[in-house]
């Protein structure tokens, strides 16, 4: 499959196994699809073997992660406490943007978006713990939260953790991220 495309878009779903990142499963654990970690796994591997472009949403942020070395935080919530973080499960039309975030200076993300602040929507309880070997976390919610990764090593490995899929017709600002990714491709 790898050797025809020219790019790949991770999307969002259900819950990385922790046992991806070497940890034992916490109670706050959602849902998992073994099936469907180890396809986007080995796919993933291959595709930055290959320096394929990637663009991870959510949850493919976190297996982009995974595969780069990285790990995630299997529940921000029990991690930071509930008084230490923002809401990052929105109850607001999926499309709103209901937190900021901040993008790093240089990143791939300010060439993308032109800023260092973008609001975002919001619909996980899942994070980037530590980015992986070759990664650097770009944005930051306010609590700290790991918003998005990139890459260093690749032409174009980027990971956001909200759903722009969501946002585009609403703000199009937020095209532009697809676009970076067509032209990469």
């Amino acid at each position: 499959m790898v050797e025809i495309v020219d790019g790949i878009l991770l999307t969002g779903g259900v819950d990385l196994d922790p046992m991806l990142f070497n940890e034992e499963p916490r109670p706050d654990l959602g849902r998992l699809d073994p099936y469907r970690d180890f396809f986007e796994f080995h796919l993933t591997e291959i595709a930055l073997k290959k320096d394929i472009p990637i663009l991870g949403i959510c949850r493919g942020c976190q297996i982009l992660n995974v595969v780069a070395g990285g790990t995630v935080i299997q529940d921000i919530t029990t991690t930071f406490g509930k008084e230490n973080i923002l809401k990052h499960q929105q109850r607001a039309p999926r499309w709103y943007p209901t937190h900021s975030v901040e993008i790093k200076e240089g990143s791939k993300l300010e060439k993308i978006f032109g800023c260092n602040e973008l609001k975002v929507n919001s619909f996980h309880h899942q994070a980037i713990k530590e980015p992986g070997p070759g990664f650097i976390a770009s944005a930051h919610a306010k609590d700290g939260v790991i918003e998005a990764i990139e890459g260093i090593d690749y032409h174009y490995a980027v990971g956001v953790q909200w759903h722009p899929e969501l946002m585009w017709e609403h703000y199009s600002l937020f095209v532009k991220l697809f676009r970076s990714l067509i032209e990469f491709c």
